[in-house]
């Protein structure tokens, strides 16, 4: 029996991509959810799988459940950001539908806070993920591939930088200014410490080479910390390929922290739009790599490099990943679990990199220098 499963905001760009896994495959009876129809036929032609239904769907909707219930999903996959500032809704649907839950939220108090929702999952036997993307699900599994290496894991320190020809959405523009000049709380020096969104810019070395990252507020943050005890640093920077757009956004983060804008976030469409006048100018090339250092099991120093290159226009397939790896694993009857939870520890690096198998992916690791 195939199970049912409802796709919210399938249009979007990472949507589209879980789409693109979950079509064709007899596992899955798919239903693409979203405000805009049109879109959402043109996706279903696109994929050329007539059996993918189509449904008009908007989650601020008054009786959400009511909305969701005559498609009778048994997993509603929830791709229609940004969740920062988002509540529980779909998810709080989800239970009354007797479906599963599955979000791509990258939010840090969206992700961390799912947990409020744990008692009444488990008495539903219902699973309910938070932060099934890039963050914390992918980044987290580096990290657990990588822990047994360690007698003691004491910094952990993470970059992205997408491809400047990657698409971009309004959702995802929303939520990086959403934080940018904002106060961003930090574990460092094993306490909590203060940044601010973009700032602390560095130049990160990736596999295609280097470029600048600044502070984000990102669940990793919060969730770490707890995770992996004994850890004193943690820090997750992201920046744009082409300085320009990189040191452009700065400025607009000190705006913010000057007090001379309030609200960047509203300028998502209008910085979005400008953003793409240079889609020429950069490559499709984007990367991610996470620094660790500690002692290894023979108290010496030791620093691991793991590193991510997608290129090929593929970069987005690494946030829609962690989705369609638990949808396979839920479908296959391998993730027993149940409650409601951030995604950390569900899945292998090694599953997660064997579903993207077939893309312009390339990962490595490597020796940090003392």
């Amino acid at each position: 029996m195939a199970l049912r499963v409802l796709l919210i905001g399938a249009g979007g760009v990472f949507g589209a991509r879980i789409a693109g896994e979950l079509a064709h495959d007899p596992r899955f009876a798919l239903t693409l959810a979203g405000r805009h129809p049109a879109g959402l036929q043109r996706l279903r032609e696109r994929l050329g799988d007539p059996s993918i239904g189509v449904a008009t769907l908007d989650v601020a909707t008054t009786d959400l459940a009511a909305a969701m219930a005559p498609r009778q999903p048994q997993l509603v996959i929830h791709a229609a950001g940004p969740f920062q500032r988002q509540d529980y809704r779909v998810a709080e649907a989800c239970l009354a539908c007797g479906s599963d839950y599955v979000d791509l939220a990258d939010g840090r108090d969206f992700v961390a806070g799912i947990g409020r929702l744990d008692a009444r999952a488990k008495a539903a036997g219902r699973l309910l993920v938070g932060g099934a993307s890039t963050l914390p699900a992918l980044s987290s599994a580096v990290v657990d591939a990588l822990l047994p290496r360690f007698a003691a894991l004491e910094s952990i320190e993470h970059a992205i930088s997408p491809g400047n020809r990657t698409p971009r959405g309004d959702a995802t523009v929303a939520a990086i200014l959403g934080y940018c000049g904002r106060p961003v709380r930090l574990w460092r020096d094993g306490r909590w410490q203060h940044g601010h969104g973009w700032m602390s810019t560095r130049r990160q070395r990736f596999p295609f080479g280097p470029r600048w990252v600044g502070l984000c507020d990102v669940p990793d943050l919060e969730l770490f910390p707890v995770r992996y005890r004994g850890v004193r640093q943690v820090v997750f920077r992201a920046g744009l390929e082409l300085k320009c757009l990189h040191f452009g956004t700065l400025v607009t983060a000190w705006l913010v922290r000057l007090g001379v804008v309030r609200d960047l976030a509203r300028y998502a469409p209008r910085l979005r739009r400008l953003s793409e006048w240079f889609i020429d100018a950069g490559s499709d090339i984007g990367g991610m790599v996470v620094e660790l250092r500690g002692r290894d099991r023979q108290d010496q120093p030791l620093g691991l490099r793991w590193s991510l290159a997608a290129a090929a226009g593929d970069g987005p397939q690494i946030p829609a990943t962690p989705a369609v790896v638990l949808a396979r694993k839920l479908a296959d009857g391998a993730l027993p679990v149940r409650g409601a939870m951030p995604c950390v520890g569900l899945f292998t690096l090694d599953e997660a990199l064997s579903a993207l198998a077939g893309f312009a992916v390339e990962t490595g690791v490597e020796e940090l220098k003392a």
